[in-house]
């Protein structure tokens, strides 16, 4: 455990410790996972010549300091405070700067942020599976009545407003990170009527490359009807929980027993701590997400630019890429300015370092070595 001068008492994973004066790299998980997620891929980033360290984020697993209740300070689960943990985390560990700061669905614009405001510290950034789209930005030049000149952040808007729109379709639909950021979702999952090891199952393995309804592309706008054509595990049904929306898609017993991924003891780990912990600690991440102020208050960095060395890493099966239209291209384009790639990894979907961990390490190992400069 480890004190990261932000209030917290960080439980981390570290591979490759024993040699001092390694280059790190941080791994940033995101939800439902813990640190564990990143077990496949920390040894054989260690083997490369990485101090690796993989932490619980605020409000997951075994790191303690933060309130995990609905009516928590949200202001604590912000991009601005979880930056602050990543930056106090590598300053207890001893360092001034780490050669990649590595983030994963929730995790993946943590990283972003990271990066964004340390570039000093954070010398490349990997997202995975969840698009980087940059800071919400301030219209331009409105005063001046110029409106050829107005950069305005209408992606926001209009998702708001097709979000709204969700629940006058036939039938009706709601999105899951307004879902998660109600009072009801942590008792839902927590309680979840299959137990929460089956939930899990089944949430991992309909978001995974082994559910062959999995099969992405881009949303041609950001309109209700274009995004009521995501999964329900995304876009789910008005009046179902998402235990509910997930246990439609139960894996047989014997797809159970065959998957290389996901094995029962590995998935008890999740299961006994999300048991003991619940999930609120991980849905206030959302409900900052969905809140307008927590969004009004990024625009401190309005027109900021990802400039140290970035690439992206996904499924080629995780609808992720593709489930806020337009990000995806926005981070090639506007939101990193030392683009280097973007892989859609064949054989995995949403949990990609642990689907496919072999191409992840070589991917990032590829970046980090060819691409990225040495620290």
């Amino acid at each position: 455990m480890i004190d990261n001068g932000n209030g917290l008492s960080m439980h981390v994973l570290e591979a490759g410790f024993e040699t001092p004066d390694r280059p790190c790299i941080v791994l940033l998980h995101g939800f439902p996972e813990l640190a564990y997620s990143w077990r496949k891929i920390m040894g054989p980033l260690a083997d490369a010549g990485f101090h690796v360290i993989a932490p619980d984020q605020r409000g997951y697993g075994r790191t303690t300091g933060a309130p995990a209740s609905f009516d928590a300070d949200l202001d604590d689960f912000a991009f601005p405070n979880l930056v602050r943990d990543v930056l106090g985390l590598v300053s207890a560990l001893g360092y001034r700067s780490v050669a990649s700061v590595i983030g994963h669905d929730f995790g993946s614009p943590v990283a972003a942020w990271c990066a964004l405001i340390r570039p000093d510290v954070f010398a490349s950034v990997v997202m995975m599976s969840a698009p980087f789209a940059g800071p919400p930005v301030f219209a331009f030049n409105t005063a001046q009545g110029d409106g050829r000149l107005a950069r305005v952040d209408i992606t926001a808007s209009l998702m708001a407003d097709a979000v709204a729109a969700l629940a006058s379709l036939d039938p009706p639909r709601k999105h899951y990170q307004w879902y998660y950021s109600g009072p009801q979702a942590n008792d839902d999952m927590r309680h979840a009527p299959q137990g929460i090891a089956a939930f899990l199952r089944a949430y991992y393995h309909v978001k995974s490359a082994d559910w062959t309804g999995n099969q992405p592309h881009p949303l041609a706008s950001v309109t209700a009807d274009q995004l009521a054509l995501l999964p329900t595990y995304y876009v789910m049904h008005a009046d179902a929980t998402m235990p509910q929306t997930v246990a439609e898609h139960m894996p047989s017993a014997e797809a159970i027993a065959a998957c290389p991924w996901l094995s029962d003891q590995e998935l008890d780990v999740y299961a006994r701590e999300y048991a003991r912990t619940g999930f609120q600690g991980g849905l206030n991440w959302y409900r900052c997400g969905t809140d307008a102020r927590h969004s009004a208050a990024l625009r401190t960095w309005s027109g900021r630019t990802i400039d140290v060395p970035s690439c992206f890493i996904a499924g080629s099966s995780d609808w992720g890429v593709y489930q806020r239209p337009g990000d995806f291209e926005a981070m090639r384009v506007l939101a990193c300015r030392d683009f280097r790639a973007a892989h859609l990894i064949e054989g995995a979907g949403h949990w990609v370092q642990q689907e496919q961990p072999r191409t992840v390490v070589s991917r990032i190992l590829r970046f980090l070595r060819r691409d990225a400069p040495a620290i």
